[in-house]
């Protein structure tokens, strides 16, 4: 009986043992990259040799030193662009049909799952895809307009500065919107029952009942929501670069901060120029950005629980 405790004792230790494989990853692949990329930036380099010590002189030179503060500011305005039609479109559609699937309208479950499909496909394949869909000559958005008659309406979608980004924002939507409707769902079936029935009793229903009823008891989620888009709007790369390569085709009119960085850092599809430090300096900037405005939503979401 003696040797009960001290094997408790170790149990419990043991139990602490756990984590770690969980901790090394998270260390190796995240917190390590972080700290590395705050080092690089602190010195100058020739091509990947690194050189003398410099302070923050990358960060001076990213706000100040043509082209790079025009293409930074460029960039930061299209994530800016991106996040907001994002809310709109992606979140706005995912928060009507979840209302609608909340319903439990005829099919309501196929469409749950049919609304989520494109979540399943590799970013790289729906932009290929897409890039095939909006293609000027035998895409198929050109070649439907055409046949209903709008021929005036097809266009170069994504050869175009003044859609190209929006074409691909809409893409990415399409994409996100089954995620969105999940958690928009989920946070429709949180609302208790009772509370619709009253509300129903009352004469609320439609737009009133979702204004005055829904909305107010989804804080949580849209801010949960709100968060998630904002992180991917301003890590945008994967489809970007699928559809419109390294260089944010045509004239930087689809850059983004995380494709100026893989540029500046890596040199883009048709430059050799590799700028290890300043590209340091703008992933030490966009870690700053989505760090600091994620915190302050989290605080709202904490400010929300306690009322």
């Amino acid at each position: 009986m003696a040797d009960k405790p001290k094997r408790l004792q170790r149990n419990r230790w043991s139990i602490h043992l756990f984590p770690i494989p969980a901790l090394a990853i998270y260390l190796l692949f995240i917190i390590y990259p972080i700290c590395a990329a705050f080092s690089y930036s602190l010195y100058d380099w020739k091509g990947i040799q690194r050189l003398g010590f410099i302070g923050l002189q990358n960060f001076k030179n990213l706000f100040t030193l043509e082209p790079f503060n025009t293409m930074f500011w460029n960039a930061i305005e299209h994530n800016v662009i991106y996040f907001v039609v994002q809310m709109v479109v992606q979140n706005g559609i995912a928060f009507l049909l979840a209302y609608l699937v909340f319903q439990k309208i005829k099919g309501s479950g196929f469409l749950k799952v049919a609304y989520f499909l494109p979540r399943l496909l590799s970013v790289i394949v729906v932009g290929f895809l897409w890039k095939l869909i909006l293609n000027p000559t035998y895409g198929t958005v050109n070649v439907l307009l055409d046949k209903l008659g709008l021929d005036s309406w097809t266009m170069a979608w994504l050869g175009d500065p003044g859609t190209a980004l929006l074409s691909i924002i809409f893409v990415n939507s399409w994409f996100g919107v089954g995620l969105s409707l999940l958690i928009f769902l989920a946070g429709l079936q949180s609302i208790p029952v009772e509370v619709m029935e009253a509300s129903r009793l009352d004469g609320v229903r439609g737009l009133k009942m979702i204004r005055t009823i829904v909305l107010p008891l989804m804080i949580q989620p849209i801010i949960m929501i709100t968060v998630l888009t904002f992180i991917q709007s301003f890590e945008a790369f994967e489809l970007i670069y699928a559809m419109q390569g390294s260089m944010g085709e045509p004239y930087y009119s689809t850059d983004t901060m995380a494709v100026f960085f893989y540029r500046t850092a890596f040199g883009g599809s048709s430059s050799d120029s590799v700028a290890i430090g300043l590209g340091s300096a703008l992933a030490v900037v966009m870690f700053a950005i989505i760090s600091i405005i994620s915190a302050a939503f989290l605080a709202l979401t904490r400010k929300v629980n306690q009322v």
